[in-house]
């Protein structure tokens, strides 16, 4: 099964005086609350409900009972009082969506789509292939980043997954993205045979083998194109590292895993959070080199402590009789 995009080729920049156009989904996120607009609502103590505007419905807690009219037609960044609770209502941001949102598959963390993002150079115009859509996590982030001009190719093993990814995207945007299409199947055998996707710029893995699709990966990439990793564990890392050196067609890969940890601020008590988020993945990338051309070897001179350890354990020094 394969969701394609509108094949009309945009105009890649408007004419002079030209009415300006909204990327897609940005219309929903300014103005006045609408019916179909999604509004977070938080109480006091930090607990957040997501609710889908519509005209006559109703929001039900313990404390009492809120009318979505009174939100329909009004500014967001309001206080609305539900029994004796006051609610700040607000859109939600895309961080807050992707933890609240319906789940197939484990999201991508906020702060793993943002390194993929920045580090994996994704840009706005760019042709991006995407393996393991899980929930549309990421797949978000990534379209928001090649914007409408761009283009996403993501492939998804289990149409569950798929389905429900496609309702979340869609739902956030307000409607299918023109930049995106989803193909139900193995990127290894799937990816080689689809005709247009080819010379991409930007390759995303976040699936349980990485290391066992790099051929069909290096056939679709473009040289100097980026391949970006995730995954969760270390055996998973090393794998993949080493079968991306053993190729000889890619850089040397570098990896990384990133933590967010909060702070609490309140006068001149500033302390870190006693909770954070810690590991979530791994995330390699590497750039695919030209066709022939193999890497330099890269080589490590080893740390000074490294050295003197080395020479302390090697060096000739009293025998010990207790020590065999």
């Amino acid at each position: 099964m394969t969701t394609a995009p509108d094949t009309t080729e945009p105009a890649r920049r408007d004419a002079p005086g030209a009415a300006r156009r909204d990327a897609p989904g940005a219309a929903r996120r300014r103005g006045p609350l609408t019916v179909g607009d999604q509004v977070q609502l938080t109480d006091p103590k930090g607990r957040m409900h997501t609710i889908t505007l519509e005209a006559g419905r109703q929001f039900h807690t313990h404390r009492g009972i809120l009318e979505h009219d009174t939100l329909i037609g009004g500014p967001e960044g309001v206080v609305v009082t539900v029994g004796t609770t006051e609610y700040l209502a607000l859109r939600p941001l895309l961080s807050d969506y992707v933890l609240s949102m319906p789940r197939g598959a484990q999201v991508v963390y906020p702060k793993d789509a943002g390194q993929v993002v920045q580090m994996a150079d994704i840009y706005p115009g760019a042709h991006v292939v995407e393996a393991g859509v899980g929930s549309g996590a990421l797949s978000m982030s990534l379209l928001r980043a090649v914007g409408e001009h761009g283009r996403l190719s993501s492939y998804e093993r289990r149409s569950e997954f798929a389905s429900i990814a496609q309702a979340n995207v869609e739902r956030f945007f307000g409607g299918p993205h023109p930049a995106w299409r989803v193909t139900v199947g193995d990127l290894a055998t799937a990816l080689v045979d689809d005709p247009h996707d080819r010379e991409v710029d930007r390759v995303v893995l976040d699936m349980l083998a990485p290391w066992e699709v790099l051929d069909a990966v290096a056939a679709a990439l473009r040289p100097g194109g980026v391949l970006c990793c995730y995954v969760a564990t270390t055996t998973q890392l090393s794998s993949t590292v080493e079968a991306l050196r053993a190729s000889g067609r890619f850089t040397e890969p570098q990896s990384w895993e990133s933590m967010v940890r909060g702070w609490h601020v309140e006068g001149l008590a500033v302390r870190p959070e006693h909770r954070m988020v810690a590991h979530t993945g791994f995330l390699t990338t590497a750039r695919l080199m030209a066709p022939g051309v193999a890497p330099p070897v890269r080589r490590r001179r080893p740390s000074k402590g490294m050295t003197e350890t080395v020479e302390s354990l090697t060096s000739k020094g009293p025998h010990r009789p207790d020590l065999p």
